[in-house]
């Protein structure tokens, strides 16, 4: 295997520059590319040289596979890594990178292709004696077979993309009516996620632990298992904190559990990082789920238990190296724990956010790690998955990582999207987690109501700080000082501040030296402005001192909020009653995306929640639906045009 000397990372955001600090770090030369969404990423920034590869849909970019070769053969690159996601388990790019001459890192592209298939998959774990989850995977997969298989199966069950992940073409079916209508939308999310849709149907378990294996194996035949990691905290089929090692794992299992993911490993004869993931139920048992043939977004963790890195080890299997560890010579040091970033907003049932990062300062301490891919002006677009990053603890117990990770959660200021920060810091400090009992049904069981989804309300304090803010931006306009300026020291100024659909009326009262009166939300507060720049402000509100990260324009004012961040606008001088109503004849779109279906024709009558649109964005589908009884006026997109978010896309009277 000859030597590697510039990496081509086929990817991009966190994963892209977390290969790239390993890989320059080691003395290798990397190449970026970017699509024209990614024209200012930090992927791109961080890399030796970076290739455009296309306009900003993946088809076109980051899953064009002839655009990345060519970039390879413009920049000179020997070796492509795919990152996770994207062409990372496509079986026809790992042996394009070998027909071009190209040091592909990670598995064979026949192990790929045989475990990218659940269907597949399944079929050879049950040959190698894992255990596998009762279910259908077979290749007739018309609706009336599917119907028939899912009666022998019993319910509830799963529907799952045979090549899919993430939790898309994912359903939980509780009887045989919803059956029908849950195939349609697996299909259809999973041939536009994945280009098929194949379908294998299983038994659900109730609330089990998600528990998956790292394993590693080389080019001389060794693979060994470095831990496991504990994914159970989930949201809608998709990860949101993951830990090492899982909680309730004893030594036993652990070496059980272990020995079935060599299992998996040896019937493809496994080279590189990979995933062996289980269900494990409370009594012991555990089934196969899937296994991933690549680096994981959760593989910190292990890392960070283990003291190793990963993407090291890839490199030197990949230049053909044996691994640098036995079996015997693996250690398990501490506790780590992750939570993911996302750009969404779940007071709007987790809807992705697209805009401008105003401000990015994570919180980073010797035992927190935080893997990302921003930078401050970055657009966050609709083309790709919501995920911003990872923030990452290390403890010597797992309490002690949880709360150092916590601390990290609520120190990471995030300005200009809204985020699931809030989300984060409430999960960490729930009592049934803290206790470590828990099973993939803990989201849906502790927070499907929980505060933190709805519409989040100011506080007193954060509405005196936006006014003292809009106040003292007034105050320089008219270059006063800005300690103290007032028109008229007896009369106290009136501001309207809105958040959403929501407005609050707040009465501020300027003294001298800084000081303020604030009067909002029947309550009376004294404020003292310490320091003010265009990045934060440090305020004494009734003698407690504090900064805040910050970002004001004209009329609108980012405020962080310990932890999650907060917008507000100044509608002072608006008129009132402008804003439009939740329960409006007009539909627009709730964020940047594609139309990928129209179900209603003009002239048609629409009822209250009927389904109208179907908007893709984030690689995940969103039903629009209707608001209000009516009769549909004007229809104004049709499938296939991208709409910018509250763009108008129909009327109904």
């Amino acid at each position: 295997m000859p030597a590697i000397h510039k990496i081509l990372i086929a990817n991009r955001g966190e994963i892209a520059c977390r290969i790239q600090r390993t890989a320059q770090a080691l003395g290798y030369r990397t190449v970026a590319v970017f699509s024209d969404a990614d024209d200012d990423a930090l992927h791109v920034k961080m890399a030796d040289q970076a290739v455009h590869i296309g306009p900003p849909p993946v088809q076109q970019s980051y899953l064009n596979i002839p655009a990345i070769l060519d970039a390879a053969r413009r920049s000179g690159a020997d070796a492509i890594h795919p990152g996770y996601g994207f062409l990372s388990e496509n079986s026809e790019f790992a042996r394009a990178c070998e027909l071009a001459g190209l040091t592909f890192i990670g598995p064979s592209a026949d192990a790929i292709e045989l475990m990218g298939s659940k269907r597949l998959s399944k079929i050879a774990m049950l040959d190698a004696g894992v255990p596998c989850v009762a279910g259908y995977q077979g290749a007739v997969q018309d609706d009336a077979t599917l119907l028939r298989e899912a009666e022998r199966i019993g319910y509830p069950l799963m529907i799952k993309a045979s090549a899919g992940g993430g939790g898309r073409g994912m359903r939980l079916v509780h009887n045989a009516e919803e059956l029908p209508a849950q195939l349609r939308t697996a299909r259809s999310e999973a041939l536009n996620g994945f280009g098929s849709d194949e379908l294998i149907l299983e038994q659900a378990l109730i609330d089990p632990r998600h528990v998956e294996v790292q394993v590693f194996g080389d080019q001389h035949g060794n693979l060994i298992y470095l831990g496991e990691r504990d994914c159970s905290i989930q949201r809608r089929h998709q990860k949101v904190i993951e830990e090492a090692p899982c909680p309730v794992m004893t030594a036993e299992l652990r070496q059980a559990m272990g020995e079935a993911a060599l299992k998996a490993g040896r019937a493809v004869n496994y080279v590189g990082a990979g995933t062996v993931e289980f269900l494990l139920d409370n009594s012991g048992r555990f089934y196969f789920l899937e296994m991933n043939t690549r680096l994981q977004v959760e593989h910190p963790v292990t890392e960070l238990i283990t003291g190793l890195d990963l993407v090291a080890w890839q490199l030197q299997v990949a230049e053909g190296q044996p691994l640098p560890l036995t079996q015997e010579q693996v250690r398990l040091d501490g506790h780590a724990m992750e939570v993911r970033l996302y750009a969404e907003d779940p007071a709007q049932d987790f809807l992705p956010q697209t805009g401008r990062i105003e401000g990015w300062e994570p919180a980073q301490t010797s035992d927190t790690r935080i893997d990302h891919g921003l930078c401050e002006g970055q657009s966050i677009s609709p083309f790709y998955d919501p995920m911003l990053g990872k923030l990452i603890a290390h403890g010597a117990t797992r309490e002690e990582a949880r709360r150092k990770l916590l601390r990290a959660v609520q120190d990471s200021v995030l300005l200009g999207v809204q985020s699931n920060q809030r989300l984060l810091a409430e999960l960490l400090q729930h009592p049934q987690f803290i206790s470590g009992e828990f099973g993939t049904g803990f989201i849906p069981r502790h927070f499907s109501d929980h505060p933190c989804l709805h519409a989040y309300v100011p506080t007193a304090e954060e509405l005196a700080i936006a006014a003292v803010l809009f106040y003292q931006a007034a105050a320089s306009k008219h270059r006063a000082p800005l300690k103290g300026w007032r028109n008229n020291a007896s009369v106290p100024l009136h501001y309207r501040l809105g958040l959403d659909e929501q407005d609050w009326t707040v009465q501020l009262l300027a003294e001298t030296e800084g000081t303020f009166k604030v009067q909002t939300l029947d309550r009376s507060l004294d404020l003292k402005l310490i320091d003010h720049d265009e990045r934060s402000v440090t305020l004494e509100i009734d003698g407690l001192r504090q900064r805040h990260a910050c970002r004001l324009g004209s009329d609108q004012l980012w405020l962080f909020t310990h932890p999650g961040s907060l917008l507000l606008e100044d509608r002072t001088h608006e008129v009132i009653g402008s804003q439009t109503s939740v329960s409006t004849g007009t539909l627009k779109a709730p964020m940047d995306g594609a139309i990928i279906d129209v179900l209603v024709s003009e002239g048609s009558p629409v009822t209250k929640g009927q389904l109208l649109m179907v908007l893709e964005a984030m690689k995940m589908e969103h039903p629009l639906k209707a608001g209000i009884d009516g009769v549909l006026q004007r229809v104004q997109v049709k499938v296939g045009d991208q709409v910018k978010n509250r763009q108008v896309l129909l009327q109904i009277e």
